[in-house]
């Protein structure tokens, strides 16, 4: 199944996701097992499980990651002071203060561009749109994060060498924390999850999961998905005065690098030995996944809670000239680059390439790829070495 064919089916299981939004956590018997079941969504999917009784580790660049990884594990529950009190709105105002950057960036561009629904908004109005914003975004990292739990972990059943099998195992126990802390730091700080997952995102993981080819997995979610999340975290690390978000983030980041890493330096092998036509087909592939990760961007779920009309919005939004769309491009920064390095952008006659320069984000092909810099974002490890003096 492709991401497209995904998305044609994703449309009758969001009627449900929205519908589970709404249950509240005081029923009982029948009523509660009815909600509990609309919070379950099930893909079929076939995955070969493969044994390797070669235990010999002999990719470097694999197991130097895996021992990075054994030594930069940290626990949601010690290593952040969850007793810091978060409010949202003040938290936007002070932000502001502290910046001189107002509330509701960088979709207040769209003020910039002619006959924009939202031009006659206020401060207050930017405030409450910035406030939803952000339960969106960590909404749908949450979901994502989930996504990437259970791809991990049918790469542990998938790969053929022990060394990408230890890792691997590793990301599961990873993918698990970051799970458990953007659930966490919604539920305690910001009020509950408040958002399904996003139409975009929840048709790319479905295609991502049911397709049977292991390489494939890796393509989707080590080097799209969690690309575009390194970038997108690294966004709001930066912009948030939130200190329980800012260090959250900082260690989320620590991981995510070694995870894209992890899928760069197991497709480099892989993508050595495939035909022309094979890499078209992953290149056809990663070009989908972007496509359906900027419409993630696109905040369709905020527009319509706050009372704009979504088709507007995407108009406008896909009508902003490219030096509005900063954001939008800056989220591809990781993929590009690593895309480069794996010689997708360039495979065959460079369909990947010009497809990538049609949507304005080619310019990130020369920015440092994810290998060479995993090490530079291990915060974790920074924090311990300052601890120990």
């Amino acid at each position: 199944m492709t991401i497209l064919d995904a998305s044609q089916q994703d449309a009758g299981r969001q009627a449900s996701r929205h519908d589970a939004d709404n249950h509240g956590a005081g029923q009982h018997g029948a009523d509660a097992e009815t909600a509990f079941d609309s919070l379950l969504d099930h893909v079929r999917a076939e995955f070969d499980t493969t044994f390797t009784w070669d235990y010999e580790r002999s990719r470097d660049g694999l197991n130097r990651l895996y021992e990075k990884a054994k030594r930069s594990q940290w626990n949601v529950s010690d290593d952040l002071d969850w007793s810091i009190d978060v409010d949202p709105e003040r938290t936007i105002r002070l932000q502001v203060e502290a910046t001189g950057v107002p509330a509701g960036m960088p979709a207040r561009s769209l003020l910039d561009v002619k006959g924009s629904p939202v031009a006659s908004w206020d401060d207050d109005k930017w405030v409450e749109f910035a406030v939803q914003a952000q339960s969106a975004s960590l909404s749908q990292f949450l979901h994502g994060e989930q996504g990437a739990l259970l791809c991990t972990a049918r790469l542990v059943e998938a790969v053929p060498w022990i060394d990408a099998k230890y890792y691997a195992a590793t990301q599961v126990v990873d993918e698990a924390r970051h799970v458990e802390v953007f659930s966490q730091y919604l539920d305690q700080k910001l009020g509950g999850i408040k958002y399904p997952v996003n139409t975009h995102l929840g048709s790319l993981l479905d295609g991502i999961i049911t397709d049977s080819r292991w390489d494939m997995t890796y393509l989707g979610m080590q080097i799209m998905v969690e690309g575009l999340a390194l970038a997108a975290f690294g966004f709001m690390q930066q912009t948030t005065e939130e200190p329980l978000l800012k260090k959250l983030l900082r260690y989320v980041m620590s991981d995510e690098a070694r995870h894209v890493a992890f899928g760069v330096l197991s497709l480099q092998e892989v993508y050595q030995e495939l035909t022309v036509p094979e890499l078209r087909d992953r290149q056809e592939f990663a070009f989908e996944a972007a496509l359906q990760m900027r419409d993630r961007f696109m905040r369709q779920e905020v527009w319509e809670r706050i009372g704009v009309d979504v088709k507007d919005m995407v108009k406008f939004t896909l009508a902003m000239p490219d030096e509005l769309r900063i954001f939008q491009k800056m989220l591809f920064s990781k993929i590009v680059p690593n895309c480069k390095k794996l010689g997708l952008l360039d495979a065959g006659d460079g369909w990947l390439r010009d497809r990538f320069t049609d949507i304005g984000v080619i310019e990130f092909e020369n920015w440092v790829d994810t290998v060479d810099e995993y090490d530079d974002l291990d915060e974790v490890a920074k924090d311990r070495a300052l601890a120990e003096g």
